[in-house]
């Protein structure tokens, strides 16, 4: 395995390289090039979400996350249909970005609930028709996360200018990377495989009910920070059912683990060094292998966001209560949905 090639594996096989490795010498050598794999990552992430700060405002740096996110991910994964019918569909989803937060975030409840169940149908139709990519995880969560971060005005007209950047510099990576793939389906045939007797369709349903009904709940509760309570169930609500229950048991006490340690730590360090808890996170998220710890460290960059403007004690709770209201809406419209397929066993007989 070249440098290059080695650097270019997640965390769990980066793992595995150093514990197969023979000697001293080699282990310390694999766990070098990790270490620098993720100083580098690190390094890229910041200059990028900086750069996009300083283009279209502080306000939209989220932006350059949500296209650091979809740039990271596109490079590898991939939609499930022909290259040339992605880039249709890519704009689309970069619309759904655009236009779907603001027009959720503009009126009452019901109109949030509608304008969210559209979308987040509209990307789960679109972007995650192959399951085993988890596309799910990038494009609901840059949706959840714009839909928090919304802007007015002068800033959403520089936000649109972000997202239409960032349309370009996705399809450019999707392109360069996939265009020797192929694929018999094409756009038309993914949009006919849609079908309320096949799993997969069951899954994005789930899914799209479960994220609309928990930001529709916890916005009737007036809780802050809704999207966390949306990313939660995006987070546990698998495609395959037997992991949802070990994703819970990861995301709760990850987050629970995830307050105290934040509290710990910005109770000890200087007022001086806080803005030094997201680089922290950031390297954490970098070096866990397991989920439970990518929570416990994602947490801490969520909530020193937060805490400027919640406060301290706001921060910590509603991260923890959003965390923990969308895993267990996820246990129960899971149960539900078995319970429902069970039913129509029975009748079947």
């Amino acid at each position: 395995m070249t440098f290059y090639q080695e650097l270019q594996l997640n965390q769990t096989n980066s793992k595995a390289v150093i514990k197969n490795a023979d000697g001293m010498k080699e282990k310390m050598k694999h766990t070098a090039i990790y270490l620098f794999k993720i100083v580098l990552t690190v390094a890229f992430c910041m200059a990028f979400v900086i750069g996009y700060t300083k283009l279209f405002g502080s306000e939209n740096s989220i932006v350059g996350v949500v296209v650091l996110l979809c740039i990271l991910t596109f490079r590898f994964a991939d939609l499930g249909i022909k290259t040339q019918d992605a880039m249709w569909v890519f704009p689309v989803i970069f619309a759904i970005f655009a236009f779907g937060p603001r027009l959720a975030n503009s009126g009452g409840l019901g109109r949030e609930f509608l304008v969210n169940t559209i979308c987040i149908m509209g990307l789960m139709l679109l972007g995650c028709h192959n399951v085993v990519m988890f596309n799910h995880c990038t494009l609901l969560l840059g949706y959840l996360l714009l839909y928090g971060y919304d802007v007015t005005g002068k800033m959403y007209l520089y936000r649109l200018a972000g997202i239409g950047l960032g349309a370009v510099l996705t399809m450019i990576v999707y392109y360069r990377n996939h265009r020797k793939q192929e694929y018999k389906r094409g756009l038309k045939q993914l949009l006919d495989e849609f079908d309320f007797s096949s799993s997969r369709t069951k899954w994005q349903l789930r899914m799209t009910l479960g994220i609309s009904v928990v930001v529709l709940l916890t916005g009737a509760l007036h809780c802050p920070r809704r999207m966390w309570a949306g990313i939660a169930i995006m987070s546990v609500m698998l495609p395959f059912k037997d992991e949802i229950r070990e994703r819970v048991k990861g995301r709760i006490p990850g987050n629970i683990i995830g307050g105290v340690v934040f509290l710990m730590i910005y109770c000890l360090l200087p007022e001086s060094l806080h803005s030094m808890i997201g680089i922290i996170s950031g390297i954490g998220v970098g070096l866990s292998a397991t989920y439970r710890w990518q929570v416990v460290f994602n947490s801490l960059g969520a909530m020193s966001i937060a805490v400027t403007i919640l406060g301290l004690p706001e921060a910590i709770f509603f991260r923890i209560f959003n965390n923990v209201f969308g895993s267990v809406c996820g246990l129960v419209l899971d149960w539900f949905s078995g319970l429902a397929e069970r039913w129509q066993t029975v009748k079947s007989y």
